[in-house]
């Protein structure tokens, strides 16, 4: 029996933006009832390709076809009539409106007179809900949603339009393992329903886990496609970095003597009432502590509280052994505390700002004269981080919203790097980023800590703490479950303290 024709098909798609070009030459087929793997670094084109199936760009060049037909996308709307669906890597919603409202956004059901039938709205997205397994009020606000609240929200979205063709860009990013084996039962109840799903992530074990095939791109061309299970984790990223890539998880040695000794920052007791309970903690020089736990146990909101962007209401935080005042970032950052937040988008970037301005946000006064910001002392500032972190752009003042996820991540650690803080606390720094930059950010992190900057690292993949932590302390429904030393820690034993099961001191 001959196999069925693609549902989907690209040939030869080009896209230049300016002297850039994002995409050469590049093919992809998507058949029904299967799950495609898309894979490659930041800046190979990923993010480039799907907003041209989305409708949001259009090629320059080549073809695509849906069902055999030739189409032009020139809108959102042109990839939706097609029965295509996108969900994005970051989550898109309207934060001033309910989570159904969202989801039924320019479609909602009508009653007589044109009046948007808001019960028939509740119930589909309840049903929606039944459908993915999670539990959320349709009439709740989207504003104050975690990311992986966010992210399934996006999903019910997607799923909404009963979409033939499913384009999942980094779907599992904020997702905590349950989430993600609930989300992994959505996209095999998909493909069974005749779909076709692109599934693009940075994660080896989801792609070889879910994807019949792979298809891999680097610098903006197609690389490779080929069936999953003739692949190798060390063959893919050969392929998608064109290099060997080093050890993932380096370790440099900390700070020595009595310099690894001194206590950076202490947690006493920090009590956020119906967020977390009695969080305590000490953090030194020259050591990475991983913060680890479910999504939704209350690390984030420690991270904000312990910085000042969040008050609470007991307990108190020093750095330095000085007590900080409570909801005052400026007073955190003059004591040397610098945060990374987890949504960069959201918390980290001003998105209509240069790549330059976004760098320097925190360094303008030391780069003003008399009030006046000096662009040319901005610049230069910029292009240094830029080139140590490798930021992939054409210019410094093109808008930061130009570049790939991983390289705007890149730009919210350049502007707290050049603090050249005491303390750096990073929310999930790799979420989003490709094999080759985790590496580095990894290797940024552990040359931090070596030369005494204390570290803590907020991460919800298991083998990023356990590579790079020092100690990991472990959070489970808001209190401080375990605290792990670096030789007794391992997957059981970090999950067993997440899940409430038992806690290591």
């Amino acid at each position: 029996m001959s196999e069925p024709p693609p549902i989907l098909s690209l040939r030869d798609v080009s896209k230049s933006f300016g002297a850039v070009r994002a995409l050469q030459n590049v093919r992809l087929d998507l058949w029904p009832g299967e799950v495609h793997g898309l894979v490659g670094e930041n800046g190979a084109g990923k993010s480039t390709l799907v907003k041209i199936l989305a409708g949001a760009h259009q090629a320059d060049t080549g073809t695509l076809t849906v069902d055999g037909k030739e189409l032009r996308l020139t809108g959102p709307g042109d990839a939706q009539a097609a029965g295509i669906a996108v969900i994005y890597q970051e989550p898109t919603l309207f934060p001033d409106l309910s989570v159904a409202e969202n989801i039924f956004m320019s479609r909602q059901p009508l009653r007589s007179l044109r009046r948007i039938d808001a019960r028939a709205m509740r119930a589909a997205t309840a049903e929606l809900f039944a459908r993915l397994g999670i539990q959320l009020d349709p009439d709740r606000p989207a504003r104050g949603l975690s990311i992986a609240d966010q992210q399934l929200v996006e999903i019910a979205k997607a799923l909404a339009f009963d979409a033939r063709i499913l384009i999942m860009d980094e779907p599992t990013a904020a997702l905590s393992g349950v989430e993600v084996e609930r989300l992994f039962s959505v996209v095999a109840s998909l493909r069974e329903a005749g779909a076709a799903v692109l599934f693009i992530s940075h994660r080896f074990d989801e792609i070889f886990a879910l994807c019949r095939r792979v298809t891999v791109m680097r610098d903006g061309r197609w690389v490779s496609t080929g069936p999953a299970s003739e692949l190798t984790v060390e063959e893919l990223v050969r392929r998608m970095v064109g290099r060997e890539v080093s050890s993932l998880y380096p370790k440099t040695a900390t700070a020595p003597g009595e310099a690894r000794l001194e206590a950076r920052l202490e947690v006493r007791g920090l009590t956020r009432h119906g967020a977390f309970t009695g969080v305590s903690f000490t953090l030194h020089a020259g050591e990475i502590v991983a913060l680890a736990g479910l999504v939704g146990a209350g690390r984030s909101e420690v991270a904000r509280a312990v910085f000042g962007v969040d008050r609470y209401d007991e307990g108190e935080v020093l750095a330095g052994g000085k007590p900080l005042p409570k909801g005052d970032t400026a007073a955190a950052i003059a004591a040397g505390l610098a945060l990374v937040p987890e949504d960069r988008r959201q918390q980290g970037l001003v998105m209509e700002l240069s790549v330059e301005r976004n760098a320097t946000l925190t360094r303008r006064w030391s780069l003003s004269r008399l009030g006046l910001l000096l662009g040319g002392g901005e610049r230069a500032a910029a292009r240094e981080w830029s080139e140590r972190l490798r930021v992939k752009t054409a210019r410094l003042t093109d808008p930061v919203s130009t570049l790939s996820g991983g390289n705007q991540q890149k730009v919210v650690l350049a502007k707290w790097l050049s603090t050249q803080p005491r303390v750096l606390i990073v929310d999930e720094p790799t979420r989003g980023i490709d094999v080759g930059t985790k590496a580095e950010v990894h290797r940024l992190l552990s040359e931090l800590a070596g030369q005494g900057v204390a570290v803590l690292m907020i991460s919800s993949e298991l083998p990023e703490v356990l590579g790079m932590a020092d100690r990991v302390l472990v959070m489970h429904e808001g209190r401080l479950a375990a605290e792990i030393p670096r030789a007794r820690a391992d997957e059981e034993s970090v999950m067993l303290a997440a899940t409430g099961q038992r806690g290591v001191v």
